[in-house]
């Protein structure tokens, strides 16, 4: 069996979650949309553009903070808001917090997080994003933006490419869902992982505490796929937006932005930063790469709104090439995921540590002693 101090990279973790997970969970972690292919295409758009090094530059020091959204990070990468973290490991959303307090970045707690908005507010002094689905309820929507902005967080941001729940097709062989539905193959991947199931038993019940209040997401008869269909609103538009941007009053991105066009209108509207986003893959398979799409949308918006990018992230390499397209800052979510999953918050903190390590060397390698160094004139592409 592999351990944590075995890790040192991403396909690291991803072996160790693999080991500790029962086989639904890791492939709800691990899989995409469809066929895969943007999800695998996330990943490989990094390796047509290659890094220029500059050399005898003096960078003894090197400064890794940035700002975005009015949010001092000490890192340019952030842990992306993401579903379900307590099913993964049972300390959930606490330990990403916990971890990404230690290095000084952002997080986001999702719609569908494990643990509430006021827990985490209460246990992390670090910037916290919260990820937001739009509800056909519009009370609902208010209700769940009154409390986040009660809840001291400072940042909201709508997912716009999740009106309807993407096709994931390995969830379908395994049966997982919430709650479970597993098929028998399913059933026993749990069995020979007994140790997920003794402690997902012996700690708290797993709940969904921002919907909780709203939804009854308890019954047999209602899932998180259920939730996509019946709760989202697949008419949700531009004016519906700019009516939330001018209720939440403050910070307000929206994930999931793929073209010059959506970003110029995020822009118009009022919002304060942009995610380029295909969700990982997971919901329009065929999707272009967001690091395909990131120069243009720079070009189009970024003297106007912070733009952010996610999608395939694996190194400290290809933060350096998406911060040197423009981006302000990178998110992560199975990077840091199957470390949650390996390891808990140790295993969160090992990745973000060797994330500084790797950007720090490559940092000096380049020859920059902050970010605001890097540019397209340190690229190349094939």
């Amino acid at each position: 069996m592999m351990r944590l101090s075995q890790c040192h990279n991403f396909q690291d973790f991803r072996k160790l979650a693999k080991q500790r997970l029962p086989g639904p969970i890791f492939n709800y972690i691990d899989g995409g949309a469809d066929d895969e292919t943007t999800y695998r295409r996330n990943t490989d758009a990094f390796e047509s553009c290659d890094l220029l090094p500059s050399v005898l530059t003096g960078v003894e020091d090197v400064d890794l903070s940035t700002t975005v959204m009015g949010q001092k990070l000490d890192m340019p990468v952030y842990c992306s808001p993401t579903a379900l973290q307590r099913l993964f490991h049972h300390k959930g959303e606490r330990a990403v917090a916990l971890a990404a307090e230690k290095y000084g970045t952002m997080f986001g707690v999702s719609s569908l997080g494990t643990v509430s908005l006021e827990e985490i507010a209460e246990l992390v002094d670090t910037p916290q994003v919260y990820q937001f689905y739009f509800h056909k309820d519009r009370g609902l929507n208010k209700a769940m933006m009154e409390r986040a902005k009660a809840a001291g967080v400072k940042v909201m941001m709508l997912t716009v490419d999740s009106i309807t729940g993407g096709n994931r097709e390995r969830d379908l062989r395994t049966g997982f869902s919430i709650p479970f539905r597993l098929t028998l193959a399913g059933m026993i991947q749990f069995a020979i992982k007994p140790m997920w199931g003794i402690n997902y038993v012996t700690h708290e019940s797993f709940s969904l505490p921002q919907l909780d209040a709203h939804i009854d997401m308890g019954n047999s008869s209602s899932s998180i796929g259920d939730y996509f269909t019946k709760m989202l609103d697949p008419s949700m538009n531009w004016q519906d937006v700019e009516e939330m941007v001018k209720f939440w009053d403050g910070e307000f991105c929206l994930k999931g932005i793929m073209t010059v066009e959506d970003a110029k209108r995020a822009a118009d509207i009022g919002c304060t930063g942009i995610v380029i986003s295909n969700h990982g893959g997971r919901q329009l398979d065929g999707s272009r790469s967001s690091f395909d799409q990131l120069a243009e949308i720079v070009d189009a918006v970024g003297d106007r709104i912070d733009v952010l990018f996610d999608s395939g992230v694996q190194r400290g390499t290809h933060v350096l090439k998406a911060l040197s397209l423009g981006a302000k800052a990178v998110g992560i979510g199975r990077g840091y995921l199957y470390p949650l999953a390996a390891a808990g918050q140790p295993g969160v903190e090992r990745m973000l540590g060797l994330m500084k390590e790797e950007l720090l060397r490559d940092m000096r390698l380049m020859g920059c002693n902050s970010l605001d160094q890097l540019s397209r004139g340190n690229l190349r592409f094939r």
